[in-house]
């Protein structure tokens, strides 16, 4: 590990030699739309905090978060609460370009940053990833951002934080791969924010964010909105009037089995009378085929037919939605959809829907600590029974008036 961390060291040194001088004109940025067509769906507002203000101010502020789709949904209110702490200030997020939809449009996002992950981790051997990366650090420093959070908590972020220029980096006081050398303000992790939701707001406290509500915007476009509608009438489904299943994901050991989502699919079907609709990534149609031949109720397949904002307004548009702890899932819950989401090794006291307890199907969630995840045999997935989501089911069902 000790060699591995000289080695990064050690390519960050080089990075800053290329960068040195600054250029002194400024890069063209990719400005995420934000002309107040396309509002937001949903502003859950669920509390609100009081905390000392810094005297200072910050012009130029810059969140990393490029992943994943679920943990960047848990992020959005860090987001909305820089925004209202430092009301003229310029926010910019680093994202990757897959994700980027997601924060389209959002009302307090100035600027959208995209972080080719795959393609700059080549730095080290191809020359047009290192130039890559190299104009990437140059674009950053020539920003000139007066504050820094950095919400992943990875070597590569927050070398890029520390890369940047700024002198002020936020982090977690717990980062991983030696990340916390890079910050000037470690934050640690409380027994009170225990959640994510609530540990991003502790690091934005840190700076001096005043006034804090954990508040949800999820963007919508209305023109992907109007291609689920198009595409669920194609397949014989009526708007508002169908549940969402979401029976892949990117770990396997995350995964129900998928006979038992089709239990519960035969279920919905027949007892609410919805439509069923299953998605999922492109590589995850495979789950969906077999959950399709595993059910007695027809199951319509978009798994990997929508794009991210198509797959946002689906969601948006359900009576129901049935999930693995994966992204859709998370921004089901951040749009306050009806919900029901399944937890195994993954810790609901973390990552669960921020206050939303009637929404979590785990084996003892309240009982794991601060742990990322359990390796409790009890805590496996595959422990939650086709009765405690089908209850769960018929609570947020039953739930709408």
């Amino acid at each position: 590990m000790l060699c591995i961390l000289i080695r990064n060291l050690a390519f960050c040194i080089l990075i800053l030699y290329f960068l040195v001088p600054i250029a002194s004109n400024q890069p063209i940025a990719y400005n995420a739309p934000n002309n107040g067509l396309f509002p937001a769906q949903r502003n859950t507002i669920y509390e609100i905090r009081n905390t000392k203000k810094m005297p200072e101010s910050f012009k130029n502020i810059l969140i990393i978060k490029p992943s994943s789709l679920g943990d960047i949904v848990l992020a959005l209110p860090a987001l909305t609460a820089l925004r209202r702490s430092f009301t003229s200030s310029r926010i910019s997020w680093l994202v990757r370009p897959e994700f980027a939809a997601l924060l389209e449009n959002h009302p307090h996002l100035d600027e959208i940053i995209p972080f080719e992950r795959k393609f700059l981790g080549k730095a080290w051997f191809h020359p047009g990833a290192f130039g890559a990366l190299v104009s990437l650090t140059r674009r950053l420093r020539n920003d000139r951002f007066d504050a820094v959070f950095d919400l992943q908590g990875l070597f590569r972020t927050a070398s890029l934080a520390w890369l940047s220029g700024c002198k002020k980096r936020f982090g977690r006081a717990d980062a991983r791969e030696f990340a916390h050398i890079f910050y000037t303000d470690k934050v640690p992790q409380g027994v009170d924010c225990a959640h994510l939701v609530d540990y991003y707001l502790e690091i934005i406290a840190a700076a001096g964010a005043g006034e804090i509500s954990v508040e949800f915007i999820v963007p919508q476009e209305p023109a992907a909105a109007e291609s689920i509608l198009r595409l669920l009438a194609n397949h014989g489904i009526a708007s508002n009037s169908y549940a969402v299943l979401v029976p892949g994901s990117a770990h396997r050991d995350k995964c129900w089995p998928t006979e038992r989502f089709a239990e519960v699919a035969d279920r919905i079907a027949t007892q609410f009378g919805l439509s069923i609709v299953a998605t999922g990534t492109g590589p995850e149609a495979p789950v969906v085929e077999r959950l399709s031949k595993k059910s007695n109720v027809p199951i319509t397949n978009l798994a990997g037919q929508t794009s991210l904002s198509e797959l946002m307004a689906l969601l948006r548009g359900a009576k129901l939605v049935v999930s693995n702890d994966t992204g859709p899932g998370h921004i089901a819950a951040a749009s306050g959809v009806p919900l029901v989401l399944m937890f195994g090794r993954s810790n609901p006291l973390r990552v669960a829907p921020y206050r939303r307890k009637e929404c979590i199907v785990a084996i003892d969630p309240d009982g794991r600590g601060l742990d990322i995840n359990s390796t409790d045999p009890r805590h496996d997935i595959k422990a939650i029974t086709v009765e405690q989501v089908y209850q769960k089911v018929c609570e947020q069902i039953g739930g709408q008036a």
